[in-house]
């Protein structure tokens, strides 16, 4: 039997003359997706598979084929001849460009046989010096193939060999996928072990020293499932480089930790090899410490080092640990480039004042999704920049020895005892008051948000957003939008609820508290709908806390922004006193300290209407009110003269009183939303949601609790209002009909109407996620939206045909966006991927659904 062993990731050449069986081996052993044949290809550009004259656009496609695949990181078998060292370095180039290894399997049953095939073949009809050419040109090259870059070669040279080969694959040795932790990533040790036995004692590891056959041995104990990951530099610079070794290799062997190489222990390992290295950066700590040790334990340390591979991938590709850090591209692959990346990263061929290289920060633009801790670059602190962390935190120059708790996120560090090696460049804090985060999302990047998306969501899985719409979306953030580190937030469109059958009404809540009931809803919750404009609050306690989380410099503590993203009040002293009343509301009742934060996000709605759409109220439905009454109080009189002169004018006369007497009432339902204001004086903000604050997104409590906490704000200060609610148990009967009286009082009072959610702010029915609101709006407000003779009986009848479907599937959209979009910001991701959410629900209010419902 031949076995032979091909990594599950890699660039398989089959190499042979024609008739070898190459096609036969390929459908064998590996799917049909996975083969790139040359004969296949020729028939894709030319209808025909032997067609020599369309070789080199078959080339090409195979070509193209391959790179697509290498980047996809898929295994891929080329069925050619392959037998030229020329032909095989345009594919193995490829692999090389996708650091992808290389794998060759040369067939050769012999050229008798490979004849007598084609023979039997009619579309092979060439002479026999074709494959005696081939099968020269192969063994020329077979001695030259791992110059090549092959790193596996098998040879099959009969046809038993070929008929019994069996192929297995193996996972690359940077591949623990299957691994999911938790873990424990500790950060650059350098000989600290003191630091390191510390914490992991921090950490819930228990350690004990031994002796074992004369040698120095540590026994770790870790907490239940949890597993050690290093990211290399155990060796160097630090006072106990053995018993850090010691302590490392120990856990290693016995299936409690990973680690990966580091740059120190690469030269480490050149110097066990004999090899001629310059004795600096601390390597005579090592070498003075392993040359005390003696020999088994220099043969043991130079194993080790010899095993460790240059990343890891873990937790099903969620995360990587690399020494330097690896770029997305870079992951799950190898090569010596990747070896290279990880040991050393990437430098820009420059040096600093302290004759240090200069390091490209591969981080700043980094976009994976998979998150990358490293070490390698020391720095005072540990914080996240795109997904990737660096723990080095100087241990060894005096600072910390720190590790990372996954997936909990936690930050564990132990101060150094004191400074052993004083470092080259001084380790200080970074000149600017803010994050590295928070600097790298300064600069927005078009490419994150322009062109067509799929958004991946919580709640609604993949949510597509199309180039058109994110075009429109665009325009509307670049020109108009608030300063865009504020923007955490937008609030979804909000479905009426369906038709109502009551003699003349379009909406009732009737249908709406059917909706959720049919859906398997037990209690909802009827809110008072305010006529004004829908307001996202983001306020912080402080400018310090404005600074620190949201990384906005200067005395801004928050903003106050319309439901697309624009500035809410015009005059920034108006938002700056309704920010400092919301923080000092919020202090006074105790909501910052009740919540741990520092911060809050509010969904509300600011009255009067008239407060953001004057304009729309004088230039649209003012001019509405004012010219129905004129023409029509006109028409009225001319038609009564008629009638007074004997004119028969049949019920046109009734018809316009009737639309006279709609048309006063529609400029009374505009006149009910706006009133005088001066500054703040005149406006009520009425906040509904509480929508998130650090550490919480709150859609895990019921509406009841966001009322109730958010009514305390207007306890201490008159500029809030509380909102009006009423609870309704949908399996009582008489508890639907006291909800359906109150919204009947409102309307006739002049309110709008109500809201209808489920309890739970995030419900789910029957069917899955249900909308999280339906509006059911009075019947003299629904003149302003549809005009004053909508419910006329011809009008009201047309207008019960209206369609939700598409305005439902809409708001249930951009519900799950404004939700992720939070989730993401409290859990501290770049703010890129917070404006990917944002920016689509911005992007899907371009959808073409009717404006009116």
């Amino acid at each position: 039997m031949s076995s032979i062993l091909l990594p599950e990731f890699c660039l398989v050449l089959l190499i042979g003359a024609s008739g070898s069986g190459k096609t036969t081996f390929a459908g064998k052993h590996f799917k049909p997706t996975e083969i790139v044949s040359s004969d296949w290809a020729r028939g894709r550009v030319a209808d025909d598979e032997n067609s020599l004259e369309a070789t080199a656009d078959a080339f090409e496609l195979v070509q193209t084929l391959i790179e697509i695949r290498m980047r996809r990181r898929m295994l891929t078998v080329v069925d050619a001849t392959n037998v030229r060292a020329e032909d095989r370095a345009k594919l193995t180039a490829i692999a090389k460009r996708w650091d992808a290894l290389c794998a060759a399997i040369v067939i050769d049953p012999g050229e008798d046989i490979c004849l007598d095939r084609n023979k039997l073949r009619p579309d092979r009809q060439f002479g026999p010096h074709v494959v005696r050419n081939q099968r020269s040109a192969l063994r020329k090259g077979l001695g030259g193939l791992k110059r090549e870059g092959f790193r596996e070669i098998h040879q099959l040279m009969s046809l038993a060999a070929i008929d019994d080969a069996v192929i297995t694959r193996q996972k690359l040795w940077t591949d623990k996928r299957e691994e999911v932790g938790p873990f424990d990533i500790i950060g650059d040790v350098h000989g600290c072990a003191d630091e390191l036995e510390a914490l992991l004692a921090r950490l819930g590891y228990a350690l004990a020293w031994t002796e074992e056959d004369g040698e120095r041995r540590c026994r770790v104990v870790p907490p239940a499932g949890r597993k050690a990951l290093f990211v290399g530099d155990i060796v160097d610079r630090g006072p106990r480089v053995a018993d850090s070794l010691r302590l490392v290799m120990d856990m290693v062997a016995d299936g409690h930790a990973l680690c990966v190489v580091g740059n120190h222990e690469a030269k480490v390992e050149k110097w066990l090899a004999g090899k001629n290295v310059t004795v600096s950066h601390g390597l005579q700590a090592t070498v003075d410490e392993l040359e005390a040790a003696g020999a088994a334990f220099k043969a043991r340390v130079k194993g080790f080092i010899g095993r460790l591979v240059s990343h890891y991938m873990l937790d099903g590709g969620r995360l990587a640990i690399a020494h330097a850090g690896i770029k997305e591209q870079m992951q799950g692959r190898a090569s010596g480039r990747v070896r290279e990346f990880c040991l050393y990263g990437e430098t820009t061929g420059e040096t600093d004042e302290y004759g240090l290289p200069v390091r490209h920060n591969w981080a700043a633009e980094y976009r994976g999704k998979t998150k990358v801790v490293y070490g390698h670059t020391p720095v005072l602190d540990a914080e996240w920049l795109n997904g990737t962390l660096c723990l080095d935190t100087g241990c060894v120059f005096g600072g910390a020895l720190t590790a990372l708790r996954y997936p909990e996120m936690e930050l564990v560090a132990e101060r150094a005892r004191r400074v052993y090696v004083e470092p080259v460049r001084p380790l200080a804090h970074p000149a600017s008051a803010l994050s590295a985060q928070q600097e790298n999302d300064a600069a927005l990047d078009l490419g994150d948000v322009a062109g067509k998306r799929i958004v991946q969501t919580r709640l609604w899985n993949s949510i597509t957003i199309r180039e058109g719409n994110a075009a429109a979306a665009l325009e509307v953030m670049a020109r108009f939008a608030v300063d865009p580190r504020w923007l955490i937030y937008l609030p979804p469109t909000m479905s009426p609820s369906e038709t109502s059958k009551e003699d003349g009404y379009l909406e009732h809540p009737r249908e709406a508290l059917d909706y959720f009931r049919k859906l398997g809803i037990r209690t909802a919750i009827c809110q008072e709908k305010h006529m004004g404009s829908r307001a996202v609050i983001v306020v912080c306690r402080d400018a310090e806390a404005a600074r620190r989380r949201f990384g906005v410099t200067g005395k801004a503590i928050g903003t106050v922004y319309t439901r697309t993203g624009r500035t809410f009040f015009s005059d920034r002293a108006d938002e700056r006193a309704v920010l400092e009343r919301t923080a000092a509301a919020a202090a006074e009742a105790g909501l910052f300290d009740t919540l741990n934060t520092d911060w809050l996000c509010l969904d509300a709605e600011i009255m009067p209407w008239s407060t953001k759409a004057q304009a729309l109220i004088e230039q649209q439905y003012a001019p509405v009110a004012a010219s129905a009454r004129a023409g029509l109080t006109a028409a009225e009189a001319a038609f009564a003269a008629a009638a007074a002169r004997g004119v028969d004018v049949g019920a046109i006369g009734d018809r316009l009183t009737g639309q006279l007497a709609r048309s006063e009432r529609y400029a009374a339902a505009v006149r009910q939303y706006c009133w005088p204001t001066s500054g703040l004086d005149g406006v009520k903000i009425a906040p509904f949601h509480l929508l998130a604050s650090e550490g919480a997104v709150h859609h895990d409590k019921p509406h009841d609790w966001h009322l109730q906490t958010l009514a305390a704000l207007a306890r201490h200060d008159p500029l809030f209002q509380a909102t009006q609610a009423q609870v309704v148990d949908l399996a009582d009967p008489v508890s639907a009909e006291t909800a359906m009286a109150w919204w009947l009082d409102l309307t006739a009072k002049g309110g709008e109407g109500i809201v209808v959610k489920p309890m739970e702010f995030i419900g789910h029915g029957s069917k899955g996620l249900v909308q999280p609101a339906v509006k059911c709006r009075g019947r003299d407000y629904l003149r302003i939206i549809y005009g004053p003779d909508y419910d006329a009986p011809d009008n009201l009848e047309r207008l019960r045909k209206r369609g939700l479907h598409a305005k439902r599937s809409l708001a249930i959209r951009e519900f799950a966006l404004g939700i992720e979009a939070l989730e993401r910001f409290v859990a501290m991701e770049p703010l890129r991927h917070v404006h990917e959410c944002a920016f689509g629900v911005l992007a899907l209010e371009s959808e073409p659904v009717d404006p009116r419902l």
